[in-house]
């Protein structure tokens, strides 16, 4: 299938059905945070790529987790007691801290200032969260994403302490448990997210649930911000 290349004086995407085999949806376009808001409406995420344009993905599996069928066990609910948990007390706090993690299958972060800045933005305007866990009034883990109408978009997690990520993701699920919130996405499977209750689904799934629980039409989702 043909991959789009996205015009930066114009805030538009394909559909996310016609994307590559690879999920690869469209190459180009800013990071500014109009343009990654309609990104996520549409199911659509960005990942920067070094010495490529800007590049939009849209998986199909799409990896998930339903917050009633997360796997959350006893000992990490007893870890839990262990942290002192926060909800958007720092936010770019997490989020730089998030692109200084060092990962075994990539080369350098993802999550570059475009990345940053675009999401700090998007956290100004009401729509990111972090989940954060401190211990002695030190931020040691915590996780970051976006709130689109009651399906959370998660992006990245880190931990400096055993179990402090695991423990964010447990304040994550609580919070979408008691308001209303039907899907957490990961994007992409990983062992951590597979045992803390994630499954794949088909991308059309993932859309509908997105259509049916997200924020639509975009057009008045952007101007309600101003």
């Amino acid at each position: 299938m043909a991959v789009y290349e996205l015009p930066n004086d114009c805030l538009w995407f394909p559909d996310p059905n016609e994307a590559d085999d690879d999920g690869l949806v469209a190459v180009g376009g800013d990071f500014s945070p109009e343009r990654v808001l309609l990104a996520l409406c549409s199911g659509i995420f960005p990942w920067p790529c070094d010495s490529m344009e800007l590049l939009w993905f849209s998986l199909d599996p799409r990896f998930v987790v339903f917050p009633e069928k997360a796997h959350i066990s006893k000992s990490l609910r007893h870890s839990c007691r262990k942290f002192t948990v926060k909800v958007n007390a720092n936010f770019e706090a997490v989020i730089r801290r998030c692109s200084t993690i060092e990962r075994a299958d990539q080369d350098g972060s993802w999550i570059t200032d475009g990345i940053i800045s675009a999401y700090t933005k998007l956290h100004e305007y009401g729509y990111g969260y972090s989940f954060e866990t401190y211990q002695d009034g030190m931020l040691v883990g915590g996780l970051y994403g976006n709130l689109i109408g009651k399906v959370f978009m998660g992006e990245s997690m880190f931990h400096e302490v055993t179990d402090a990520g695991k423990v964010a993701f447990c304040a994550l699920v609580d919070f979408c448990q008691k308001n209303g919130v039907v899907l957490i996405d990961c994007q992409q499977k990983t062992r951590l997210l597979e045992s803390l209750g994630g499954e794949s689904i088909p991308r059309t799934e993932y859309l509908k649930i997105l259509k049916e629980y997200g924020v639509f039409p975009f057009t008045e989702y952007v101007e309600d911000k101003g």
